[in-house]
């Protein structure tokens, strides 16, 4: 994949190079790109088999130019990276603090690069940017994968039931039978908002404890009235009523033999290589005892999750800091 993600990303500098100049010297270009002459030869091969009119002056000192006059083809994106940049734009331009020109501005870009693109993918663009609700957002920490995300707002939008594997807070897995409705960005994390049919009931779904992208059944179903009618406060209504689940995990800098004997029973640990080991802890809706627990262990670690764990932590070691200073004193 990342060698996919690479080439693609070769070939947008390679086509915005040969749009910025009538002609390139070959020898120039491929020393613009960072590759040799044969993968430039590749990489231009590539372009006129997606329509792009490159031509090609042989010689020693021989080169390539587009076409004039042509007409360019669609974008030269593939899917997770149209769904990226659809998203990227989307969220800019709902974001709830960005009604400006940035926003304004995201929006134009969205418009304008979904008509370049290719049937195929504008349809799961445009079905992304149609079903998403931005209310606040940052991207950092959240990992959910591009075919999930469309595949989910495609469904949305067609409403077409579909079922997926779901990874609960406590860590049970369970199959899902689901009308989708929307999917709604919410500060660090995506949430599908569907009608259960196993349950029988609204639910709220995170789409990173997903499985796999969900499988369309085929089954289209008239859409039900959400109570209260909108997405993104159902998700906050939801969040606020359910107890407040914390999934940790941490990087130790210690044998995972010593920290198995120290904390096996709440915790899985892995190891990562000679001196680390990576320590998951049973799901917990308090913070205090992985604080507890971690510090019990007297080896240094990293917190990789979640974000709330590092700002309980620093309040513990300030509290701790005060005691010292307050018990030397009154030695």
């Amino acid at each position: 994949m990342k060698i996919m993600a690479n080439t693609s990303s070769r070939a947008l500098r390679l086509l915005s190079l040969l749009q910025a100049r009538q002609y390139w010297p070959g020898a120039e270009l491929a020393e613009r790109l960072g590759v040799s002459a044969r993968t430039l030869r590749r990489d231009v091969d590539r372009l006129r088999e997606l329509g792009y009119p490159v031509q090609a002056h042989p010689g020693v000192d021989g080169g390539y130019r587009l076409a004039a006059g042509a007409a360019l083809p669609p974008l030269v994106v593939d899917d997770e990276e149209a769904v990226a940049l659809a998203v990227g734009l989307q969220l800019a331009a709902q974001d709830s603090v960005g009604h400006g020109p940035v926003a304004e501005a995201a929006a134009r870009a969205l418009a304008k690069v979904t008509q370049v693109m290719p049937p195929r993918l504008r349809r799961q663009v445009e079905a992304v940017a149609a079903m998403t609700q931005a209310v606040t957002w940052d991207g950092s920490g959240v990992s959910v994968a591009p075919g999930v995300l469309a595949r989910t707002a495609l469904a949305c939008r067609d409403a077409e039931r579909v079922r997926f594997g779901y990874t609960a807070a406590s860590g049970e897995r369970t199959g899902r039978h689901v009308e989708p409705h929307r999917l709604v960005a919410l500060d660090r994390r995506w949430y599908l908002v569907g009608y259960d049919l196993d349950r029988q009931g609204w639910r709220t779904f995170r789409l990173d404890r997903f499985a796999e992208p969900p499988a369309a059944t085929g089954a289209r179903f008239r859409p039900r009235q959400l109570p209260g009618g909108n997405a993104a406060q159902f998700v906050r209504r939801t969040i606020a009523t359910a107890p407040a689940t914390y999934e940790v995990e941490v990087e130790v800098a210690g044998e995972g033999r010593a920290v198995r004997d120290k904390i096996g029973r709440w915790a899985t640990v892995t190891e990562l290589g000679p001196g680390r080991c990576l320590v998951r802890m049973v799901p917990t809706d308090s913070l205090d005892w992985p604080t507890i627990a971690l510090g019990a262990i007297g080896m240094d670690f990293r917190v990789i999750s979640p974000r709330e764990l590092t700002d309980r932590m620093r309040e513990w070691g300030q509290r701790f800091a005060r005691a010292a200073v307050t018990s030397a004193h009154e030695g």
